[in-house]
């Protein structure tokens, strides 16, 4: 099975039924079909090959649907990523998976267009925009005069379909490699975990598509199942318009990360709940770490119960679910899924028994490796089994707890920071001598990034302007939170930053 025959097959189910909503828009599972088959075609026409990259900087809507079904049909492989990269950082990533197309609209492209020259891979724009009509390939163009008709890219269920960076970019990127079939049966895998079917109408809030959590367990997965996806626009985080969405739209099921539950439990908290909600059956977050006390005080406040789940861009998605009528165990994400399983272990790769703690590895349909990375591959990949550097235990009856991190790893509201992103542009500032970064945890956003800085000798500075200086260098999400100040850095005796002690 590949992604194209997925969405022709529930095409030919569902025809008319909407697919995909957004405001007052309808997309229908065969207008989903028949657009991406232009795009499809416009790609193939412009010289695009099997295999050849195509980068997508796209917010959610019904054009990121389809046309990341445009590239797939086409035998090229997507590699959706965050519209808030700088320029530096589409440079790092660009340098690894160089793609040959870039897709995005006008005001993320405007940014862009003076370092086109950089990305000397990219050999054609396409712009959903008008700005750049006539200079780059016009979406609307496409959608006008495009071909409509099937296309033929002689797809294998083993080829890759889609890169999905882990951890945002870095100097030495990690790309997941993702097959068709991948996806496809994590598609199915996740659709059968929430007893999905095709009365289901899944909101998609604050979760980005690029992001695989977004792309395979919202909207994969509701092709898949022939469920309808209604997009709400995250400006401001407007928990109250989302609960109005979920009135007017009559939601079934809506996934998130903890931080918007959070605020939905904080606003509940302060005004009640205002909106008939009565249509939910499931609510669930993966991403990050869900408290206890967010999940009691939401069953408090909205009256059901909300789940936890786990999952990894390695794993293509989901890998474990707790059942959904609410009896699996406080506090675990659950059991692992039909066509997964999960094993503890420790240093050496031994087994654990049950309810030690030890490295989680899993197997089941886990990516191929890291693109043009095979040192990392190996490293995480070893005899079929995938090493996530997540640390947890499995009880008596299956059920999995995460109780931390292997690697240094921070996540925001469910996005991976590596803190030595962070760090090295720190360390390009003129007046800084040292910096470490830290994750603090936060109720809200799960952690939020901590820096501790020493300037140099008769440097003077301040945190809104290290913040500023950080913004113009790194998507924003991964700006420091916290700026502290130290005249000089706890180190251990080899001359090795303490970061423990910066965390109190």
């Amino acid at each position: 099975m590949n992604l194209k025959l997925m969405l022709e097959e529930a095409a030919g189910r569902y025809g008319r039924k909407t697919a995909i909503v957004l405001g007052d828009r309808r997309l229908s599972y065969a207008e989903l079909d028949e657009t991406s088959n232009k795009v499809a075609n416009a790609l193939i026409r412009t010289g695009v090959n099997k295999g050849d990259r195509v980068a997508m900087l796209l917010p959610n809507s019904p054009e990121f649907a389809i046309i990341y079904f445009g590239i797939v049909k086409a035998g090229s492989i997507a590699v959706p990523l965050d519209i808030t990269y700088k320029v530096d950082e589409l440079a790092s990533l660009f340098d690894n998976c160089q793609p040959k197309v870039l897709v995005a609209e006008s005001p993320t492209l405007e940014p862009l267009v003076p370092a086109l020259p950089r990305f000397k891979s990219i050999k054609q724009v396409i712009d959903l925009g008008s700005k750049y009509e006539g200079q780059f390939l016009s979406y609307r163009e496409i959608m006008a005069t495009g071909s409509s008709s099937s296309v033929e890219a002689g797809l294998e269920p083993e080829d890759i379909a889609h890169i999905g960076y882990t951890g945002g970019p870095t100097n030495r990127p990690q790309g997941a490699m993702l097959f068709h079939q991948s996806l496809v049966t994590e598609a199915a895998i996740s659709g059968d975990g929430f007893q999905q079917t095709d009365k289901d109408i899944v909101m998609l809030f604050a979760l980005p598509m690029y992001h695989v959590f977004g792309l395979v367990a919202v909207m994969l997965a509701s092709v898949y199942k022939g469920s309808t996806v209604v997009i709400v626009p995250g400006t401001g985080l407007s928990i109250s318009n989302f609960m109005a969405t979920i009135e007017r739209e009559r939601g079934t099921m809506f996934l998130g990360v903890p931080y918007i539950f959070a605020l939905a439990v904080d606003i509940a908290g302060k005004e009640g709940v205002k909106n008939d909600l009565s249509s939910l059956r499931l609510c669930g977050s993966a991403g990050a770490p869900l408290s206890v006390d967010i999940i009691q005080r939401f069953k408090q406040h909205y009256g059901f119960d909300l789940i936890d789940f786990w999952g990894l861009t390695e794993a293509v998605c989901h890998v474990t679910c707790p059942p959904i009528d609410g009896t699996g165990k406080l506090g675990s994400v659950g059991k692992a899924l039909p066509g997964w399983e999960v094993k503890i272990v420790d240093d050496n790769a031994k087994e654990l028994p049950l309810n030690q703690p030890g490295e989680i590895i899993v197997t089941g349909p886990i990516m191929e490796g890291y693109y043009n990375n095979p040192q990392a591959t190996a490293e995480v990949i070893r005899d079929g089994w995938l090493y996530t550097g997540d640390i947890g235990r499995v009880d008596e009856d299956g059920y999995l707890f995460i109780l931390g991190r292997k690697k240094e790893m921070i996540i925001v509201k469910g996005q991976n920071i590596y803190p030595s992103d962070v760090e090295d542009v720190l360390y390009t500032h003129p007046k800084v001598a040292e910096a470490a970064v830290v994750g603090i945890p936060d109720e809200l956003r799960g952690e939020v990034v901590r820096t501790v800085i020493s300037l140099k000798e008769g440097e003077v500075t301040t945190e809104e302007e290290i913040r500023r200086f950080c913004r113009k260098h790194m998507a924003d999400f991964k700006v420091p939170k916290q700026v502290i100040f130290m005249d000089s850095l706890p180190k251990t005796a080899t001359g090795k930053i303490r970061k423990e002690d910066l965390r109190g």
